[in-house]
Parts: C-alpha cells; sequence; structure tokens
C-alpha cells in the first residue's frame, strides 16, 4: 500500500494510477473492504497458536484453556476499542492516533513507541519460528544456523515486499490462507476430540496441586494477548477501508466468535495430546518453537499423523511469513504517521520517490527483529512483547473512554456497545473492563519479570529521550500536534507547518474563514513543506443554569452538522488539505477554543473579526456597535489574549477585499 495520508482515504498516487485500469488499483480507488481487516486480524490470531502455544502451555499447565479463553476475551474487547477509534478517526497510527486527540502528543508517542516494541517482537518470534515449521520437510531446518538464515531470508523478503508497496489484491490472498488456516485448526480439533478426548484426563492436569502459580498464569494470559498486534496492524488500515456500520459489527462478530473457538478448541486437544506430567509439559519445552507439529504428531494412525504434519508444516510456515509481514505493513504506517507527525527523526520516516513507503524505517525494523531472533530465546522474548502489548492497548481503552466525555456528540460510525451513564455520557463497559486488564497485565510483567521490565523499560526511556531531545531541538512543544506533509517526508526536509483550529459557527464568515486557513495550508503544500490539517470545531455555549453535557437541542446540532459538513467541503478543495471536524462545548466560545487549541496542540487558530470601521462609537452614531454576536468581539479578544499559539484573524476588508492579522501566542 502507498503510504500517503489522503483527506478521503484513498491515496494520491493511487488516483493517479487508477487510469491504468488495472484491477489492483481499481480496488485501491475503492477503498479496501472489511475482508482486508478479517484477514489481518484472523491471520494474527492464527499464528499466535502457532507460535504461542508452547509458551502458554509451559507457564500455564492445566490451566492452558482458560488462559487462551481470557486472551480470546481480551481480544474481543481490544477489537471493539479499535473498531470504535479507527472509524472515529480515519488515520493510520491505531492507539498511538486515538491517544493523540484523547490526550497530547506525548502520550500519543508513548503507545506509538510501544507498540513498535511489539511490532518487532513479533517479527522475530514469528521469522525465526518459521523454519522449525518448515522441518516438517526438511529436518535441518532447525539446525543452530540454519534457523537463523532461515529467519533472515524471511524478513529480507517481508522488507522488501513492504518497501515495494502491497497492491489490494495482496488482501484476498491473505484471507485465503487465514481462512485455509482456521479450516486446518477446525480439522485438528475434531480429529483430537473424537480421537483423544479424556474428560479425566483433563480434570488430572488442572489438579489444583500441580497448578501454576498466579505470576505464570498471568504471564501465560498477556503472552496469548499477542493476538492483539494484528487488531493494531489493521488499524493501519484506516482511512483506505469502505465498510459500514453492519459491516463493521459483523466483523467484531465473526472474528470475535472465530478466535474464542480457535483459541480454546486448539489448546484443550493440545493438551490431551501433549498432557502435563510431574508439573511440566513438552509444549513448553522439546516442542517450544513448534508446538503445533508436536500436537499432531500424536495423533493417529500414523498415516493420519504425517498427513496433517505436513499441511501444518506448510501452512503454519505460509501463517507466519505472512504474519510477519502484516507486522510490518503496521510498523511501516506507524513510523509514518509518528515522522509526519515529527514524533520521530523526519529521515526514519523518509518516503521512497516512487512508490511512498518507508524504506528507511522498513529496513531498521528488518535488522532489529533479525537481532532479536538471533538471541533464539522465545520465552524472553514473549515477556518483552507483554511490556509494550500491555501498555499500549491500556492506552488505546482509556482513550476511547476519555473521547467519549471529550468528543460525545461527535458521530460515530460504530459504538462499542454495553454502555452506562456517567455524568451523561456514556461508558463503555468493555473498553473499561479492557483498560482494568490492560493495567493489570503491565503491572504484573513489571512485577515478576525482570528481563521484560529491564528490557521493556529500557526501551520506552530511550524512546521518551529521543522525543525530548528531537522536539526540543526543532524548538517544539512536547505536547502539541505539529505535523508536516508526507512531500516533507520523501524529501527528507525538516521544514514543518503545524495543525489550524478553525471554528465555525454557520454564518456567512465561514466560508472566507475556511478558505484563510485553506490558503495557508495549500501555500505551504507549494512551499514544499506541505498542507496542514484543519481542525473545524463547532462550539454550543451551554448557559451556566444547565450542565455543561445537557442535551443540545436536535436544531442545533443539526445546525451545526450543516456548518462542519461545508467547512469540510470548502477545505478539501484545496490540493493537500485534510479537514477534520468536531462539535465541542463551552461555558463560553472563547474559552472553549482556548481549551481545545490547547489539547490538539495546533499551532495556529483562524478566526472571523469584523471589518475595521472609520467612525467610531455606537450603532446609533453610524458605526460599528457591540452586538451580542460574541463569536466575532468578546470571544476574538479572549481567544487572542489566552491562546498557547498564533492566532490569525480574517475579515471582509472595507473594499471587499479581504484583510488578515497575526497575534503571537
Amino acid at each position: 500500500m502507498s503510504a500517503e495520508e489522503p483527506s478521503d482515504g484513498v491515496p494520491t498516487r493511487a488516483r493517479v494510477r487508477l487510469r491504468r485500469g488495472t484491477e489492483a488499483e481499481q480496488l485501491l480507488a475503492k477503498g479496501i473492504g472489511s475482508p482486508a481487516l478479517f484477514a489481518i486480524a484472523l491471520g494474527a490470531a492464527g499464528s499466535t497458536v502457532y507460535y504461542a502455544l508452547g509458551v502458554v502451555a509451559g507457564a500455564a499447565l492445566g490451566l492452558t484453556p482458560l488462559a487462551f479463553l481470557i486472551a480470546a476475551f481480551f481480544f474481543v474487547l481490544t477489537m471493539l476499542t479499535y473498531v470504535e477509534g479507527s472509524a472515529l478517526y480515519r488515520e493510520r497510527g491505531g492507539a498511538s492516533v486515538f491517544a493523540r486527540y484523547a490526550f497530547d502528543e506525548l502520550w500519543s508517542f508513548i503507545a506509538g513507541w510501544a507498540i513498535l516494541l511489539d511490532y518487532l517482537i513479533v517479527m522475530a518470534v514469528g521469522s525465526f519460528a518459521v523454519a522449525h515449521y518448515l522441518a516438517a520437510f526438511w529436518p535441518a531446518a532447525d539446525g543452530q544456523g540454519v534457523e537463523l538464515a532461515i529467519a533472515a531470508v524471511v524478513l529480507c523478503w517481508v522488507a522488501l515486499t513492504n518497501i515495494r508497496g502491497h497492491p489490494g489484491t495482496r488482501y484476498r490472498a491473505l484471507l485465503r490462507l487465514a481462512l485455509i488456516s482456521l479450516l486446518l485448526f477446525a480439522v485438528i480439533v475434531v480429529i483430537g476430540a473424537v480421537e483423544l478426548f479424556d474428560l479425566s484426563l483433563l480434570i488430572a492436569t488442572v489438579d489444583i496441586s500441580s497448578a501454576p502459580p498466579i505470576d505464570d498464569l498471568v504471564f501465560a494470559v498477556v503472552v496469548a494477548c499477542v493476538a492483539c498486534t494484528g487488531i493494531e496492524a489493521a488499524s493501519g488500515l484506516a482511512g483506505e477501508v469502505r465498510a459500514g456500520p453492519d459491516d463493521l459489527r459483523r466483523l467484531v462478530l465473526v472474528v470475535g466468535i472465530a478466535v474464542v473457538v480457535l483459541f480454546v478448541g486448539v489448546s484443550l486437544v493440545a493438551l490431551m495430546a501433549v498432557p502435563v506430567e510431574q508439573g511440566s509439559t513438552r509444549l513448553g519445552s522439546e516442542l517450544l518453537e513448534a508446538p503445533v507439529l508436536g500436537v499432531v504428531s500424536e495423533l493417529e494412525p500414523v498415516r493420519l499423523g504425517d498427513a496433517l504434519r505436513y499441511a501444518v508444516g506448510g501452512v503454519g510456515a505460509l501463517v507466519l511469513i505472512q504474519a510477519v509481514n502484516g507486522q510490518m505493513l503496521g510498523l511501516g504506517r506507524l513510523a509514518y504517521s509518528l515522522g509526519r507527525n515529527r514524533q520521530i527523526p523526519s529521515v526514519l520516516s523518509r518516503l521512497d520517490e516512487r512508490r511512498s513507503t518507508p524504506y528507511i524505517a522498513i529496513s531498521i525494523a528488518a535488522v532489529l527483529a533479525f537481532a532479536l531472533a538471533a538471541s533464539t530465546d522465545v520465552r524472553f522474548l514473549a515477556g518483552i512483547f507483554a511490556f509494550g502489548a500491555m501498555l499500549a492497548f491500556t492506552v488505546a481503552h482509556v482513550s476511547i473512554i476519555v473521547l467519549r466525555f471529550r468528543e460525545p456528540d461527535r458521530r460515530r460510525a460504530f459504538r462499542i456497545p454495553f454502555n452506562v451513564e456517567v455524568r451523561g455520557t456514556a461508558v463503555p463497559l468493555p473498553a473499561v473492563l479492557g483498560a482494568l486488564m490492560g493495567t493489570a497485565g503491565w503491572v504484573s510483567v513489571l512485577a515478576y519479570h525482570g528481563g521484560a521490565r529491564f528490557v521493556g523499560g529500557a526501551w520506552m526511556l530511550v524512546g521518551v529521550a529521543l522525543y525530548v531531545g528531537y522536539r526540543t531541538s526543532q524548538g517544539k512543544s512536547l505536547t502539541r500536534r505539529v505535523t508536516i506533509s508526507e512531500e516533507a517526508l520523501r524529501e527528507a526536509k525538516e521544514l514543518a507547518y503545524g495543525s489550524i483550529l478553525v471554528p465555525v459557527i454557520g454564518g456567512e464568515l465561514d466560508d472566507d474563514i475556511i478558505g484563510t486557513a485553506g490558503r495557508l495550508a495549500s501555500d505551504a503544500a507549494d512551499d514544499g513543506v506541505g498542507g496542514a490539517v484543519l481542525e473545524a470545531v463547532y462550539v454550543f455555549e451551554m448557559p451556566m443554569s444547565l450542565p455543561i453535557d445537557a442535551r443540545v437541542p436536535d436544531e442545533r446540532v443539526a445546525g451545526a452538522k450543516r456548518a462542519l459538513a461545508r467547512a469540510k467541503e470548502v477545505g478539501e478543495e484545496y490540493e493537500g488539505v485534510r479537514v477534520a471536524t468536531a462539535m465541542v462545548r463551552g461555558r463560553t466560545a472563547g474559552a472553549a477554543i482556548v481549551n481545545e487549541a490547547r489539547r490538539r496542540g495546533v499551532e495556529v487558530i483562524v478566526l472571523a473579526a469584523r471589518a475595521p470601521s472609520r467612525v467610531r462609537g455606537g450603532a446609533i452614531l453610524g458605526g460599528r456597535g457591540r452586538g451580542s454576536d460574541r463569536f466575532a468581539d468578546d470571544m476574538t479578544r479572549y481567544v487572542i489574549e489566552k491562546a498557547p499559539c498564533r492566532v490569525i484573524l480574517t475579515a471582509p476588508g472595507g473594499e471587499g477585499g479581504s484583510e488578515l492579522g497575526e497575534q503571537p501566542a
């Protein structure tokens, strides 16, 4: 996929190439459907079983099905959060984007940096496990040295594939592979249940006297949650996906059911095939790197076991390769987002001239993933993953809860079900539960796993130091949003232009305000800097006699929607300009605008001001009296005095022209 940042989800280069008429390019122009999300999410869940089953079983022992059941439940909670967030903000970046709008740029970076670590870990473990599944055909494949050579080949192929870019039709092949893998697991579960089912054996494996310590069980659950990185990777397609509310609901339902059945069914069969004996299981030792192969090897007759062994070896290797590929896709898109928002040095997110892919970030990621794979310590890598994953997913859940309070009136194509009213705001219980589970998992990793604590902590400290040093050296705020254009990334320029806040009121001046902001963004693009993000907001002034979260009359909401729709239409007429819209509340319009500017970290506010009058005095004397429109008088003065950034005033000139005035922060 092209790493463009389109205003409507379709990359600019894809529009040009569309004229060539190929099937892949037509698919890009139409947008990617929900099957692509299904393929990535389900593919990640399937790949989790191939390489994480051994680690989970080694820690959870007879409680392995319970560990996978809890992980599947957390997977569903996380998927609900990401679907609402990605539908709310059609920007690539997942948890990083949610944190940007819920909190600020620093928290956005923390979430993104943690997810980068998870991408690297999954790529390392997945590429390393490929060799062990290929051993079904070539026994020497899992030999020392050979396994690393195969991992290097896999990572090189994945890096080159992502640098070249992903055609839209590739998601169809990925979907077919995910379905084949799911069917294979279903066959294994059915055959295993018929041949091996022994209730007394399952009961014996969960004997309380041989139950794992609570810290090992929690660790097993957190490791099983590696499947959630597929959700994060799929969120990188936000803006390119064309799926309606019904499609998204079906996606959540189907993937959720599939993951629960897959995780629980395979883990039950695994325990029956390779049971816990004397407080351990071979799944967590000699079969650690290829546990599913170990499970099917126990099936009889021998011919059936051999056939399934070859099937698992081939399909498993392909699924793992595609899982590594999906993680690299997510990493590249996240690196693009971090670079464009000046959260990492722009050179790291530099785009290829022809393909618009972040080739430097992809190349560095491949090298780092191989260095991690060279450790050959799957348990250690799983612990590091647990540190980053639980931190990032917790931030994502909390962000969605906060956004319900910050932007309650914003239209949501998908809303998490099961809400409770808190001060007039619908709080999603699944997100609350996900945040609590994520926090508990992260704290457990800090408390019980020293390697993950030190390595994960060092990764985060280095990242924050890089972020602070980079932002400080550029003279930029640590919390405000600063964006640069795709062209700046392609040319590795350090020029930047911040996002612009544009309050609208549904009046005649709106077009003038948006036009001014659009010209500023477009001029920046012409200078090689790129267009800014225009954040159009409509302020509902709530009187003191009403609660701040009181219901707004339907006619006012409808008027606000018309004004914002018009703002988006006018603003996006300018090349390279993207308009984001929102409705906000405040006691006064001026205070609400200043608060939004501070929260969103914008660099410029564009406001309407009355045209200058040559006659002093009130309206009776022929002058411009101080009317009731606070948006143009008191509000303007308040914003100029209190704004944390520059303020640009625009108004019709005395001779019909346009006048601009700029006030520094």
